[in-house]
């Protein structure tokens, strides 16, 4: 907090900068999570309505139910799409350019939603949400890659945790938006997505005036002077020279040219432990059971006394709560570092879930049991904002240097999408057969989870990319470590013989 409040003025580019990519990226992400949420029931009569048009009969509830999965899934298609191409896209164009190019798109999916109604198809509520996947999925990768190459090393953690602070703010908004008083009725659903383009047409007004990632410039355009006025744009008038000289280090240990792409990053050895440290904390993040809270929020709160009317204001007070914690989370990275974030994050939500379980199994029991729950719904939401939420899009950019960070990223998003998907389609089932008891596997997942960062997660605060990269390496080639260990302990011996 102090070095932020110091080096305000130096900075204030390098925060509005962040302001403005936050807006046209992560932001999307969790805007489009929650605003399709309670304006459902009248989109559904829509399709209805739209297929009497047609046909002259009503939709047969499987048809009805077909559409409307494909209207929440195709989303995370979107998102898969967007987010693969996101390493051909931002290595061709620059990570500045392809945003631009980017945040058309939410116009485009404003309009079509817009005019769905009017036209009378439902096929472009569709390819509206489609869209939005492509451009949330592109933009969550530009928005990582961008705001960590263009991070002091000192504000390294508090920069990356503002790319979940955004996406809370985002479902905050998406549940704004949505509330009866404002789009969420009969006749200005159509309109939910109108928010989002005027996000992405700010956006479009004001990144311009921002540059390029100053590593991008250096290592992958060669473009020296480019960079160091990159550097004192975002940094302030001052000597940057040593900034230049570690990026051009790292070139230098990474030996990889100006590109590298998926397979080769899959082959590369020396980038093993890194590859599965990210996706196993992309997975951790997914399955840790932050979607259970949410779906058996209504429940809780339902048990708990609170009019039916009312449950929609208290949900939107939880993502209230979530983007709160996610904020603390940016204040607190480079103060205590990843690992604690981390493994504390992991071990205060195992303990709440099992403490969850058992109130959710008492809910009866006791009168006050249902209180219980609503303090620890808040709690678990909580921790997973104050910590793992944060520091895992953090860590996940530093481990990584410029040349393998973009594929890096592509792969991540594969996984992240797909698991979306897949936790989507099976988690419905997996509440029905378990109830309640479901959080005693996310519980499992926490738990393994956790064990694997402490043996295999260095900490990244404050280190530059090759002091990172020689903490995996120990993981990479520990063979040949062990090897050159036991090679050096038999010439000792020898020479003392």
């Amino acid at each position: 907090m102090n070095i932020m409040t110091s080096e305000l003025v130096h900075y204030r580019n390098l925060f509005l900068m962040i302001l403005t990519l936050g807006i046209g990226g992560t932001f999307q992400y969790g805007y489009h999570l929650s605003v399709m949420n309670s304006p459902s029931p009248f989109i559904k009569q829509f399709i209805n309505d739209s297929w009497i048009r047609r046909h002259g009969t009503s939709i047969p509830d499987g048809s009805l139910t077909l559409i409307w999965s494909l209207v929440v899934s195709v989303f995370s298609i979107g998102g898969l799409i967007g987010s693969t191409a996101s390493g051909f896209l931002t290595g061709r164009l620059g990570k500045k350019k392809c945003q631009l190019c980017n945040a058309v798109l939410p116009l485009v999916s404003a309009l079509l939603m817009g005019l769905s109604k009017t036209v009378g198809h439902f096929e472009m509520i569709v390819a509206a949400r489609f869209l939005s996947g492509f451009y949330s999925g592109l933009g969550i990768n530009i928005h990582a890659q961008y705001v960590g190459e263009a991070a002091p090393r000192k504000l390294r953690g508090f920069i990356n945790a503002t790319g979940p602070m955004f996406v809370c703010l985002g479902k905050l908004c998406g549940q704004i938006i949505g509330l009866r008083e404002i789009f969420g009725t009969e006749f200005l659903w159509p309109q939910v997505l109108l928010f989002s383009g005027i996000t992405s047409l700010v956006q479009m007004v004001t990144l311009p005036f921002f540059p390029e990632s100053p590593s991008y410039l250096l290592l992958v355009k060669g473009d020296k002077e480019g960079c160091l006025q990159a550097l004192k744009q975002l940094w302030g008038d001052r000597d940057h020279q040593p900034v230049i000289d570690e990026m051009l280090q790292e070139q230098n240990i990474q030996k990889k040219g100006k590109h590298m792409g998926v397979l080769e990053l899959i082959r590369d050895p020396s980038h093993r432990y890194q590859l599965l440290a990210m996706i196993g904390l992309i997975l951790s993040l997914q399955l840790s059971g932050a979607n259970a809270i949410y779906f058996y929020a209504y429940d809780v709160f339902h048990e708990a006394g609170f009019p039916e009317d009312e449950i929609p204001y208290v949900s939107l007070g939880v993502g209230g709560f979530e983007f709160v914690s996610a904020m603390m989370c940016s204040l607190l990275i480079d103060r205590f570092g990843r690992r604690i974030l981390l493994l504390g994050g992991f071990s205060l939500m195992a303990l709440t879930l099992a403490l969850l379980t058992v109130t959710l199994a008492m809910q009866e029991v006791f009168f006050w049991m249902p209180y219980c729950s609503v303090g620890l719904t808040f709690t678990f939401i909580f921790l997973y904002g104050a910590g793992p939420a944060g520091a895992t899009i953090s860590t996940c950019v530093e481990i990584f240097a410029q040349a393998p960070r973009v594929p890096a990223f592509v792969i991540s998003g594969v996984f992240s999408w797909v698991g979306l998907y897949i936790l989507g389609m099976i988690f419905p089932y997996i509440v029905e057969t378990l109830q309640h008891f479901c959080f005693l596997l996310f519980l499992f997942v926490i738990m393994v989870s956790g064990t694997a960062i402490y043996f295999f997660i260095p900490e990244t605060k404050g280190k530059s990319i090759a002091e990172i990269s020689q903490e995996f390496n120990k993981l990479n080639f520990r063979r040949q470590h062990k090897d050159t260990k036991t090679a050096t302990s038999e010439g000792v011996l020898c020479s003392r013989l």
